[in-house]
Order: C-alpha cells, then sequence, then structure tokens
C-alpha cells in the first residue's frame, strides 16, 4: 500500500494537473472530511490533516516477549503542584518571554539544579520533554537524568535518542559488579570510558590508576591525554609513580600534563627539581631589598623531561619562556622557606636583574608566574596577596593586575570572592568585571548584587548603551540575587520611557520576580 504522505508530496511537486490526489482508502479514514471539488485546496487539506494523523503515534510492533516490567518505585518528594507549573513553561518556552522577561531556557539550569539539591523528582508527565531538553543541551544532563529518576532510566530503554541516560547512570557504584565495569573499560564508547574512570578516581582513587594502567601502553595518544586528565580526581603521592613514568611518553601533551600534574602535588621528586631551578633562578639581594634573577641560560635534556619545551609556543623569548614555566611549576612554599619573607612581603620587594640590579625587566614575568603557580597549586594565601587589598574607590586609583584575576579569586573562599568583587566593581565599574563576576558562586550576594545594580545605575547615567555591557547583562539575569528586584524596578521606572535602558531595567526586574517566584516555589 503506498504512503499517503509520499502521494501528496509528488502530487504537490508535480501539481495536481498532473498527478491526481490519492484515492480514498482506509489507510486515510479521515479523508471524507474533505472537500476534492477543488484540487488544491483539497491536497493542502489533506496534507494537514496526515500531518497530525503521523504525529498522532505510529502503530505497534509486535510483541517479541513479554511485557516489560515498569520502572522501579521513586520515593522521593513530588514536585510542588506551582513548581511543576513551572517547569512545564520552562521546558515549553523557547527564545524570550516576549521581550518582559529574560530567555526563559537560560533560567532551566538554576531550577533543575535547585530541584536537585531538594531532592525532588519531576513528575512523570513532565521526564519525555525533560529528556529531550538534556538531549539538545549536554549540561542539562546531570541535573536533568537526576530528576527524571528511575522513570527517566526506563524510558531511555525503550528511545534510543535518550541513550546518554544510559551512560550518564553507568557508574561505578560500590555495588556494581567487577566484571560489568571491566567490560565498560574495554568495550565501551570512549566517553563512557572518561566517565568510568572519573567517577572510579572520584570514589577508589588507587582502582582507577589501576584501570590505567593496565591499558596504558594500547591507548592512542589523544586518549591517553584525556585518560591522564581524569587522574585529577582523587590525585595524590600515590599516583607520582605512574605520572613520573608518563614524563617519557612519545606524546609531547602527554608529557606536559604528566609534569603539570605532578607540580601540583609539592612533595613530588618533579616539585624539588623545579623548586632547585627556581631557587638558582630568584634570590634575595644580600640586603634583603630586592629579589635578583638569573634565567635559565638554556633549556636543556631534565628540563625538557620536566615537561618544559625549549621552543616558546607564545612568542616570547626563551629565557623568559622557561623562567616562567620553572618558576609556575615550583612549590610556593619554598619562597618563604628560602627567604623568611611571606608572600605580602615578597610581592612588594623591587625585581632586579642579577646581572643589572637597576633593571625591572623580570618583575611582570615573576609575578605572572607566581599566579599561574598559585592557581595551580590552590594556594589561598598567595591567590589574597596577588590580588592585594579589595580595591577602594577614589581619585587616582587604578586597578591592580597580576595574571588571570578572575582564576586567582577562585582559589579563594566564595564569600571572600563575592566581597572582593564586589568591592571591584564599586572601585571600577563593569567594564573589566565580566570574568570577576563570573568567577563568583550564584546566586550573588546581596551586597555584590548591590554593587552591581550601582554600576548599572551609574552606566545608565552616564549615557552608555546598554549593549556596551551585554555580557554582564546577560550574566545578572541568571546571577542577581532576586533581592535586588525592587531597586531595579525603581530604575526602570526612573528611566525615561520606551528608552533602551528602560526597556533593559524593565526586563531585568521582571526576569528577578520570575526567579525570586521560581526559588520560592521549589522552597515550598
Amino acid at each position: 500500500m503506498p504512503d499517503p504522505w509520499e502521494s501528496l508530496q509528488t502530487a504537490a511537486l508535480l501539481g495536481t494537473d498532473r498527478r491526481p490526489l490519492p484515492a480514498p482508502g482506509p489507510a486515510a479514514p479521515y479523508d471524507g472530511a474533505v472537500d476534492r471539488a477543488d484540487p488544491a485546496t483539497a491536497l493542502l487539506e489533506l496534507a494537514a490533516l496526515e500531518t497530525v494523523r503521523r504525529r498522532a503515534g505510529a502503530l505497534p510492533a509486535p510483541a517479541d516477549g513479554p511485557p516489560a516490567a515498569p520502572a522501579a518505585e521513586d520515593r522521593r518528594t513530588e514536585l510542588p503542584a506551582a513548581a511543576a507549573r513551572r517547569l512545564s513553561l520552562l521546558l515549553s518556552t523557547r527564545g524570550t518571554g516576549g521581550g518582559v522577561l529574560a530567555n526563559l531556557g537560560e533560567l532551566l539550569p538554576q531550577w533543575l539544579a535547585t530541584a536537585r539539591d531538594r531532592g525532588y523528582r519531576a513528575p512523570a508527565a513532565s521526564v519525555p520533554a525533560l529528556l529531550d531538553a538534556a538531549r539538545a543541551r549536554s549540561e542539562l544532563r546531570p541535573d536533568a537524568v537526576a530528576l527524571a529518576g528511575p522513570l527517566g532510566r526506563w524510558l531511555a530503554e525503550r528511545n534510543p535518542d535518550w541513550r546518554f541516560v544510559q551512560r550518564a547512570t553507568r557508574t561505578p557504584a560500590a555495588d556494581t559488579a567487577p566484571a560489568e565495569g571491566d567490560r565498560l573499560w574495554h568495550e565501551g564508547l570512549f566517553a563512557e570510558r572518561v566517565t568510568h574512570l572519573t567517577l572510579l578516581r572520584r570514589r577508589e582513587p588507587a582502582a582507577g590508576l589501576a584501570l590505567l594502567r593496565g591499558t596504558w601502553s594500547t591507548e592512542r595518544a589523544e586518549d591517553r591525554l584525556l585518560f591522564l586528565d581524569a587522574l585529577q580526581e582523587g590525585l595524590s603521592p600515590a599516583d607520582e609513580p605512574f605520572l613520573e613514568a608518563a614524563l617519557g611518553d612519545r606524546s609531547k601533551n602527554v608529557r606536559a600534563t604528566a609534569a603539570e600534574l605532578l607540580s601540583t602535588l609539592p612533595g613530588s621528586a618533579l616539585a624539588a627539581r623545579m623548586g632547585e631551578r627556581a631557587r638558582a633562578a630568584v634570590r634575595l639581594s644580600e640586603h634583603g631589598t630586592h629579589l635578583l634573577v638569573t634565567p635559565p641560560a638554556a633549556c636543556d635534556a631534565a628540563m625538557q623531561r620536566d615537561g618544559i619545551p625549549p621552543k616558546s609556543p607564545t612568542g616570547r623569548g626563551e629565557r623568559a619562556w622557561w623562567f616562567g614555566e620553572v618558576i609556575a611549576a615550583a612549590p610556593l612554599a619554598l619562597w618563604s622557606a628560602h627567604t623568611g619573607l611571606t608572600p605580602e612581603r615578597l610581592l612588594g620587594l623591587r625585581v632586579g636583574d642579577a646581572i643589572d640590579e637597576t633593571s625591572s625587566t623580570w618583575a611582570d614575568d615573576l609575578r605572572e608566574a607566581w599566579a599561574r603557580a598559585a592557581v595551580r597549586q590552590q594556594d589561598p594565601d598567595w591567590a589574597r596577596a596577588l590580588l592585594g587589598p579589595p580595591p577602594v574607590a577614589g581619585p587616582g586609583r587604578t586597578a591592580r593586575t597580576t595574571g588571570a584575576p578572575a582564576k586567582l579569586l577562585a582559589v579563594l573562599p566564595p564569600a571572600e570572592r563575592a566581597v572582593w568583587t564586589a568591592s571591584f566593581v564599586e572601585a571600577h565599574g563593569l567594564g573589566d568585571a565580566f570574568q570577576l563576576l563570573g568567577a563568583c558562586a550564584t546566586p550573588w550576594t546581596p551586597p555584590l548584587s548591590t554593587a552591581v545594580v550601582g554600576a548599572l545605575a551609574r552606566a545608565a547615567a552616564s549615557g552608555a548603551y546598554p549593549w556596551s555591557h551585554s555580557g554582564v547583562l546577560g550574566m545578572t539575569e541568571r546571577a542577581l540575587s532576586p533581592t535586588a528586584a525592587g531597586a531595579v524596578e525603581e530604575l526602570a521606572a526612573g528611566a525615561a520611557p520606551a528608552t533602551a535602558w528602560g526597556e533593559t531595567f524593565a526586563r531585568l526586574a521582571g526576569t528577578l520576580r520570575f526567579r525570586e517566584a521560581m526559588l520560592a516555589e521549589l522552597a515550598a
């Protein structure tokens, strides 16, 4: 029996004068509702009816066994009714809320994370749409799969479009059979193997290392690189022998990654070797008034084995490149031990060349390398010293830059990050604050939110256009504390109607009220 849809397509392409409409038949019982007096109109009506029929479902396939057992019971609390309606809205809305609200799809990650933290389960009717959203956006998958629960896994077994659910839930749990984990490692897709290794390292680091060691010599170089990166989970001195051996790998990227991991272990042999090189490169002057720098004169074979490329990939001078790599990989604790000075006092010293002490050529290189070391070793004392005290607004005050301030901020506790960033925004506005704000935990604290709203008000008053701060504005819709809604509404009321800033503030205020209601529903 010909497919009615194909017959309609052919008639549409060739024209009803050259190809007649499909004859009425049992495959299209709705055909009697169409008046065939005008073939062109009838073609469109038949196409509309056939479209609805095709979307409505499919004929059941022949059963090839007993009925499947139902999904396992999910004993978690179901969402409150208001929160369930909000989820349906977030899942069904595409684009903005008609210009009055932000892109609601950008609020979905926050909703999912909050609902998961509250221990809710998604309503059964919402699970298919939830899995479809997670299929399209991989960043939603961990929270979406957790909320979908047993029903989501049951549905994924029957719909190949949702196969990612099976990969996401294959975890090395305590009761996972060793044979199943071994099969997944040896036969699974690459993404499944990386996930399996990462989760195993998170729970049982020694077992994860043993698994990787068993197949290391047969893995491709690009795969070895990502597997090695997974060792960051649970990294400890027990991993040092394996990483030391990886320093001799035939892939330079694998060697560099192994060296970086070893440099995060202050007691490793590589860290000690880098420490010796660092002490030779930087010393305290005789009177303790400044630091003298003697950069490496060459990149010998031992340095290359420890992950330092002989040629600079950044275009910097070779000696500056070698110097920066050595300092960034040396344990930060050695500097106080070597000089007896705190990070703050060390950073306050003048830096000169060992040959020409009046030259400050190496000051920026030294500071930037210390910043990289602070991030790599997650040292809050050095990060705090490199950032300096929170900026203060005032005449002549300039921003203090060191390497990547946002990365240094990420080393500090969340509350301290917010305080420092709020001071920066108050002193310097939003022009250079995008990355700093991105390093702060969301939602932003009320003081940080107040500082951002104040900076937006100053930007509007200065005559700047909203799109010059589009990145920060997009972030504020997702991260600004809902407690700032009242202040933003006042800005919207005070702005001239039908202006860019007036519309921007009105949209932001509406989004904050939306988020406020959204979070209140989940708290209920």
